[in-house]
């Protein structure tokens, strides 16, 4: 496995080892052992899977306050997404900056997002299907969200059109409106 750190602290690109022949191919998608040795501790609790049927679904930017924060290992399984992290700790020097990759069955990446971020993603494809892993059980009492289009963060998606978006997501407050309870340096 292959860990590429990004300019949002603590959000990890982790890319696979493939290994294929002409019956397909294996990889590990997490091995507590390789997470270790790159300085990753993290205790994975729960498997998430969602679908989505159409090009340009949005879900997102979604995360749960303390003490249930999540830290997610997000990957695509079919089609393709845009995959983004938004620093919403307070007091960090990147606070409301934002990482985006593509994530695709075919290229295999994950994206570790720690504790302290946002998380959402736009379908690229129809019929997608993304799978992550958290540290935490949900909570919805502890489930919060910010606006995908907050013009403070201005993320850049790479479809120009009008999303797909849950009525919880649509009516998603902005950044500096959210509750949030996260501070830089603070152990979670």
């Amino acid at each position: 496995m292959k860990f590429i750190k990004t300019h949002l602290d603590g959000v990890v690109v982790v890319e696979p080892k493939v290994f294929g022949d002409y019956r397909g191919w294996f990889m590990e998608t997490h091995n507590e052992s390789n997470f270790l040795k790159a300085g990753i501790d993290v205790n994975f609790v729960q498997d998430n899977q969602s679908f989505s049927a159409a090009k340009g679904t949005l879900r997102g930017l979604h995360y749960q306050l303390n003490p249930r924060a999540q830290t997610k290992l997000v990957r695509c399984t079919k089609g393709a997404i845009y995959d983004v992290a938004i620093d919403i700790r307070k007091a960090s020097s990147t606070f409301g900056k934002w990482f985006g990759l593509e994530l695709t069955a075919e290229n295999k990446k994950q994206l570790l997002i720690p504790k302290g971020f946002a998380h959402g993603f736009m379908t690229l494809t129809e019929d997608v299907e993304v799978q992550y892993k958290v540290d935490e059980l949900y909570a919805p009492e502890c489930d919060r969200g910010i606006i995908w289009n907050d013009p403070e963060i201005g993320i850049e998606w790479p479809i120009n059109i009008k999303p797909i978006l849950s009525e919880k997501d649509e009516k998603a407050p902005l950044l500096k409106d959210a509750e949030n309870n996260f501070f830089y340096g603070e152990v979670l």
